[in-house]
């Protein structure tokens, strides 16, 4: 490799950890990473938002209120009535095939726990506000690194009344009706925002539920408040408003 290919690739680094600089101050303007976003997202989903992401139930601090929206465990009762933040594309998405996810230390893949110490790039994506939602942690659990997927006009509860179900067999998740437009922009987002590949499958679901779930005001306010918080908003919200458009 000659000088000049050497100074580009050192340059290119250096631009890549610069852009993935995170803040740690709960009024600083900027991304964080996990640890910290956790701190500032209660500010995004206060008062008038503050309703659980896969099956609407309202909560309070970590406390989730199961009979707001008729939820009956399916196994794990205590992880049930706690709040956890939910990343629409998984950690495994964002960072399985990194080197600090498939580095060995002590013979065992380094994983999601590597990455978030030694990436700075994957830490600002793990955290990153747009792809984080409040969700029941049974679900959250349950989902895994589960895609998205919809398969019956009619499903089958298992979680009461809640209308999200997962498919544990073929590892897929359907989303209840109303956040399906939600999902979708922010899969776009972090497409665009981290280089994450969307299957060609996956774009035809994404587009098709973009158009059919419109943004409303409760993805625009959020929009807002995140954007006050981390300084940048998703475009795919704010665009599908001003223009219309809603997939490339």
């Amino acid at each position: 490799m000659n000088i000049c290919a050497i100074l580009v690739s050192v340059l290119l680094l250096f631009l890549a950890f610069a852009e993935a600089e995170t803040v740690i101050h709960l009024n600083a303007i900027g991304h964080r990473d996990f640890r910290y976003a956790k701190k500032v997202l209660p500010n995004v989903y206060q008062q008038d938002l503050e309703r659980d992401f896969y099956c609407d139930c309202s909560y309070s601090g970590k406390e989730i209120d199961l009979k707001s929206c008729g939820y009956v465990p399916r196994k794990q009762i205590v992880r049930a009535k706690r709040l956890e933040w939910e990343h629409i594309v998984p950690a495994w998405v964002l960072g399985h095939q990194r080197a600090c996810w498939q580095k060995k230390i002590n013979g065992k893949l380094g994983g999601r726990r590597n990455c978030t110490h030694n990436d700075p790039i994957f830490a600002r994506a793990e955290g990153d506000l747009i792809n984080l939602v409040p969700s029941i942690g049974e679900i959250n659990g349950d989902r895994q690194n589960f895609r998205y997927s919809i398969w019956s006009s009619n499903p089958t509860p298992i979680y009461g009344q809640c209308q999200t179900i997962i498919d544990f067999k073929n590892k897929r998740i359907q989303p209840r009706k109303e956040i399906r437009g939600r999902i979708a922009r922010i899969q776009f987002y972090m497409a665009e925002q981290y280089g994450i590949r969307l299957t060609r499958e996956d774009k035809r679901i994404f587009c098709a539920w973009a158009r059919e779930y419109p943004v409303d005001s409760w993805e625009f306010e959020r929009d807002k408040r995140i954007q006050k918080i981390q300084g940048n908003s998703n475009h795919y919200v704010t665009e599908a408003l001003a223009t219309g458009k809603v997939c490339d």
